[in-house]
């Protein structure tokens, strides 16, 4: 780290760190944490404070992970190592109950600083030697006895009584950038900093009661007593929010100053025919969210709609009506599924509620990657002549090759499980179509605001008439491990009453995914290293090995319980033509039990379906497990789930497999899902375009600061819509969002 100072306003927050600190020092924070300027780097904010009083309590400390700590050295000693020439230095320090051991090798030298009695901050990753916590090798960097001039006539003691009592901030680290090196690197920059604008207008910030942007700075790297953070960190994480919320709602208005055509549904049209057909009543809320998407498809702006609903709620539908309705106006439909099972199942359950007359003149057409070279080019001239009005396709159909010949209405099914550059390049092959996104994994409301504010949003809460419901139970193995049997017993009850039933591992067997395919990698992924209780390992830990397909479905066909019957596997490294085959012998009833890993969580539809078993449940999240169980209880026949898990009672793993157990509605569920995961983990990579950029702000705590920041965002830009008058905030919007999340905003 460069020691040199820098003078006053020779930074702005847009200078590359490369000219402020050094280019050796910045490559090092670029490749710890991606920070390219001084801006990036001053909102690299403490993740705690230390006062130099305090000391760390060592025996909380988790093994095997870095920390940093506040601690005392109470003795050191010097030997000779034994096996071979040189010498290990041992230091004890202590939070005065606790004590810890830092190890050196060949560095005698380091004697000379770590004398009893000095205090000091320390870094490093916890181990264990022969049952003690040591760090190997740590960073540290100790306590001055007092800084220059205190105890001279220089400094009174006001001013050594201000030193001592200043928190020390403790940021976010790594193993080559200690949290002091990056304190020092931040005090250059801020000694350095120019006149900073504030993102905030005048008026917002008074009523708020918040500091300006340049004194929250200060406040939170550099602060003199508690207050100082504390007003900081609010005056940032409601900017944060404020400007967030502004750039989502430009984007809005960009969005919709763009020309699109209006698509209306001809009166006695194929819409028309296809109500009059329908064999049941739309739900109360399919008829309010069709009414939404048919007033904004009548605009001459492209609608963006975030559908959201229930398991099995009938959001399908509700897309397949606005699909006839830019039918009828000439226009071509294209929905993007994750996967080819999905796909396939799209395809053939809108056949199926089309009916033959309509599907003769939709003639809707599947597109994937896997489809044979003939079938293939057949379907590509269809889409690009216009003669399939309804595209139903995977990725493939992002290829150069596909092309439509009038692209009205784009509709992104499960859209978490796309990036945002695969959502651009189908909206691409359109002279500006409206976009439908669904998605059946319910999202919070300040989760709605922060990461799809550009997109109205309509909700379907109510499930059709006539579903029998599901009854939910976990099997704790942990505690309970006798109950695996009888697992198998009431699956086998299942099948005797004409029924089937699904079975989902985490894994396909026990080696790594193949490359290439996104469906395995997934499927590994959701798979990963795990403790027997459902917490994450560490690399190289020993772990229990995951569920996989391969090993129960030999179980299954061994057990005697389903000798007669047919059981069969379904996951990402079969063929196209492999898992269309098994869905269909599953549809038609042929299969009795399919052993599937999460190519089956979301679309699949088979009413006869009634049980579904998900082994080593506390490896998939609460929102993956309510949509597998939302595989069965889909028709007049009553649902079983039964969730098993090794996870222990008490841990994390245990209680999000509980909570999906205890309720059936998504929408209490993504709320308790939302409070359960790590916060840095709200936006994921596929929804920002890249890594998680929420700082400060908190989705879990933070719904009504958000909301409230949302209408002063809202307020100000009616009345500048170009920020004309705001030219700080709008460097702060542009400055927010790294390139890839500015695609996002852009493309989502």
């Amino acid at each position: 780290m460069t020691d040199e100072t820098a003078s006053p306003g020779a930074f702005t927050l847009d200078s590359k760190l490369s000219s402020a600190l050094g280019g050796r020092t910045a490559q090092a924070i670029e490749r710890a944490f991606g920070h390219r300027t001084v801006g990036d780097l001053l909102a690299h904010y403490p993740r705690r404070y230390a006062m130099r009083g305090e000391l760390t309590a060592l025996a909380e400390l988790p093994l095997g992970e870095p920390v940093t700590i506040v601690a005392e050295v109470l003795e050191v000693r010097v030997r000779d190592m034994r096996q071979r020439r040189g010498s290990i230095l041992e230091a004890k320090i202590s939070d005065g109950t606790g004590i810890l051991t830092l190890t050196f090798f060949n560095q005698k030298w380091r004697e000379q600083d770590l004398r009893p009695g000095r205090r000091g901050i320390f870094a490093g990753k916890v181990g264990d030697y022969k049952g003690a916590r040591q760090l190997a090798h740590p960073d540290y960097e100790l306590f001055d006895a007092q800084p220059d001039g205190v105890g001279t006539d220089r400094l009174d003691d006001a001013a050594a009584k201000r030193w001592a009592e200043a928190p020390i901030p403790i940021y976010p680290a790594t193993a080559t950038l200690a949290s002091w090196q990056l304190q020092k690197s931040i005090a250059l920059l801020l000694d350095g900093l120019g006149p900073v604008g504030d993102p905030l207008p005048a008026d917002v910030r008074a009523a708020g009661g918040l500091a300006a942007h340049r004194a929250a700075l200060e406040g939170i790297h550099r602060p003199e007593r508690d207050a100082d953070w504390k007003q900081a960190r609010r005056t940032l994480r409601y900017t944060e929010a404020f400007v967030l919320q502004m750039a989502l709602l430009q984007r809005r208005a960009q969005l919709r100053a763009r020309p699109a055509t209006p698509r209306r549904p001809d009166e006695q049209g194929l819409l028309a025919r296809f109500d009059a057909a329908l064999p049941f009543r739309l739900t109360g809320d399919q008829v309010d969210v069709g009414a939404e998407i048919a007033a904004d498809l009548a605009l001459p702006s492209p609608m963006n709609r975030l559908v959201q609903g229930e398991v099995g709620s009938g959001k399908t539908l509700v897309a397949l009506r606005a699909m006839l309705a830019v039918a009828d106006s000439g226009g071509q439909s294209a929905l993007l599924a994750p996967t080819e099972v999905l796909a396939a199942q799209h395809l053939r359950s809108i056949v199926r509620m089309l009916g033959p007359e309509l599907s003769a003149a939709l003639v809707p057409t599947l597109v994937t990657g896997q489809l044979p070279a003939a079938e293939r080019r057949k379907a590509l001239l269809r889409a690009a002549a216009g003669q399939a009005r309804l595209v139903v396709g995977t990725h493939a159909l992002l290829g150069d090759r596909v092309g439509f010949a009038d692209l009205g209405l784009v509709v992104v099914d499960e859209q978490h499980r796309f990036g945002v550059d695969q959502r651009e390049a189908l909206r691409l092959k359109g002279e500006q179509p409206h976009v439908l996104v669904l998605t059946a994994t319910p999202i919070p409301r300040t989760v709605a605001m922060t990461v799809f504010g550009d997109l109205d949003v309509s909700t379907i809460h109510e499930l059709p008439a006539g579903r029998a419901g599901i009854e939910s139970h976990v099997v704790p193995l942990a505690v309970r491990p006798g109950w695996r049997p009888r697992v198998w017993d009431r699956l086998a009850e299942e099948l005797e009453l004409g029924r089937q039933g699904f079975v989902v591992c985490p894994a396909i067997e026990h080696a790594v995914a193949e490359e290439g395919d996104d469906e395995v990698e997934s499927e590994a992924e959701a798979a990963g290293e795990r403790r027997a209780d459902g917490s994450a390992a560490t690399p190289g830990e020993p772990v229990a090995e995951a569920a996989s397909v391969a090993s129960v479905l030999a179980e299954l066909r061994a057990h005697p319980a389903f000798a007669d019957r047919r059981v069969e596997p379904l996951h990402g490294r079969m063929s196209s033509d492999e898992k269309d085959a098994v869905m269909r012998a599953f549809a038609d009833g042929d299969i009795d039990v399919l052993v599937a890993t999460t190519v089956i969580e979301v679309g699949v539809d088979v009413p006869n379906a009634s049980a579904m078993v998900v082994v080593d449940a506390d490896r998939f999240g609460v929102s993956q497990l309510h949509q597998l169980r939302g595989r069965v209880g889909r028709g007049s026949v009553p649902g079983l789930c039964l969730l098993i898990t090794r996870a222990q009672p008490g841990s994390v793993a245990l209680a999000r497999v509980e909570a999906v157990a205890a309720t059936l509605d998504g929408f209490e569920l993504a709320n308790v899902d939302l409070e359960l995961r790590q916060e840095g983990d709200v936006l994921g990579s596929n929804q920002s375009g890249g890594r998680s950029s929420l700082k400060l702000l908190r989705v879990a705590r933070d719904g009504d600061l958000i909301a409230e920041a949302r209408e002063a965002a809202r307020g100000v830009l009616a009345d500048d819509p170009g920020l004309a008058s705001h030219p700080a905030l709008a460097d702060a919007v542009r400055r927010r969002l790294d390139d890839e999340a500015s695609e996002f905003l852009s493309k989502g």
